[in-house]
């Protein structure tokens, strides 16, 4: 497990990035750091990992295994809610993966509710995870704009 650090930037939509380091703790936590460029307010919080189920749709010999995962996040903090996303993963032999997901996040971010959909693209290499977080414009209610 390691520590995860996100750091989002709201303009018309949210840029993330994420890094994964590994430690000698075995808790995963994720810290969210959100600056609103209008507002220049920060939210912070974590999330765990409440379930992951990842099933292959595509196997072929000599070439890297194609897998659907399902998984479900609880954020905690001033986001607080629960992320449920669905990915598409690639692993290669030599233990690299490449993963794009769909993510709905239900809850709240400061005195905001309501839901939003983030979408993920990223990359694993030698124990780190880098993704690239996008929020999806449309994706949620008034509630969650700006």
């Amino acid at each position: 497990m390691g520590i995860i650090s996100i750091v989002m930037l709201i303009t018309t939509a949210f840029a993330v990035a994420l890094t994964q380091v590994k430690t000698k703790d075995a808790n995963q936590k994720t810290q969210v750091a959100q600056e609103t460029t209008s507002m220049r307010k920060h939210a912070k919080a974590t999330f765990g990992i409440k379930s992951w189920d990842e099933k292959p749709y595509n196997e072929m010999d000599g070439t890297p295994k194609l897998i659907r995962g399902s998984v479900i996040k609880s954020y905690q903090g001033d986001i607080t809610g629960e992320g449920k996303l669905e990915c598409l993963m690639m692993y290669r032999d030599d233990g690299t993966a490449s993963f794009v997901c769909l993510e709905r996040v239900v809850g709240s971010v400061g005195s905001r509710s309501g839901s939003f959909v983030l979408q993920h693209s990223g990359t694993f290499k030698e124990g780190i995870a880098t993704v690239t977080l996008v929020v999806v414009p449309g994706s949620g209610p008034e509630t969650c704009a700006g």
